[in-house]
């Protein structure tokens, strides 16, 4: 989920953002001293977030794995970025910034489930942000408005490995965490706006 453009007048360091993220009613992200306000959810998305999450838990159950989903925030220390991914995973044990427990430092795989007009920022510069750390093995990018999944997978050169499913019946591996997705199922009950039929040629 991407965070709409707008900062606040003053610069903060991470403790202020920290105090006032802790007391906000929404959540915002944190970058270079700015605060921005994070896009809210549509249908689509938390649809489709419900069910990466259902199915990824079901799968992780009795591993060294524990998942997260839409209220908790990690911060990517290389670059200082505190932001809220849709879904990820962390492998034990669990990394926390502080004793309150509600910044992670060590996710190992991240989905975003991205709009239109929030991809371009999912896809370029958060990625660039979150690719600096290290424990990441897996970035996960789901279209809301078609059938689309971008796997982004860490080789041991430190290269990241596109890999892209877009048919029902095509299924998404994570050997990293031994899940696996069926896209049909990451789009269940998601209405996708009609693709238009190419025009017939004289």
């Amino acid at each position: 989920m991407v965070a709409h453009r707008y900062s606040q007048e003053d610069f903060k360091t991470p403790a202020e953002y920290l105090e006032a993220e802790r007391k906000a009613e929404t959540k915002s992200e944190y970058i270079n001293g700015r605060i921005y306000a994070m896009a809210l959810r549509n249908r689509a998305h938390n649809t489709i977030s419900l069910n990466v999450v259902v199915s990824l838990n079901a799968q992780l159950r009795s591993k060294w794995f524990e998942l997260f989903a839409w209220n908790m925030r990690i911060k990517v220390s290389e670059t200082g970025l505190y932001t809220y991914p849709d879904v990820f995973v962390v492998c034990e044990p669990l990394h926390f910034e502080d004793e309150q427990e509600d910044t992670l430092l060590n996710p190992a795989v991240i989905f975003e489930i991205v709009a239109p007009a929030t991809e371009a920022y999912d896809r370029g510069e958060k990625f660039a942000h979150y690719r600096r750390r290290q424990s990441l093995t897996d970035y996960i990018v789901i279209a809301q408005d078609q059938m689309r999944i971008e796997h982004f997978h860490r080789q041991e050169n430190g290269d990241w490995l596109l890999h892209v499913v877009e048919q029902p019946d095509e299924i998404l591996t994570l050997a990293s965490i031994n899940c696996q997705l069926v896209v049909s199922e990451v789009y269940e009950r998601v209405t996708l706006p009609e693709v238009p039929a190419p025009p017939l040629t004289q």
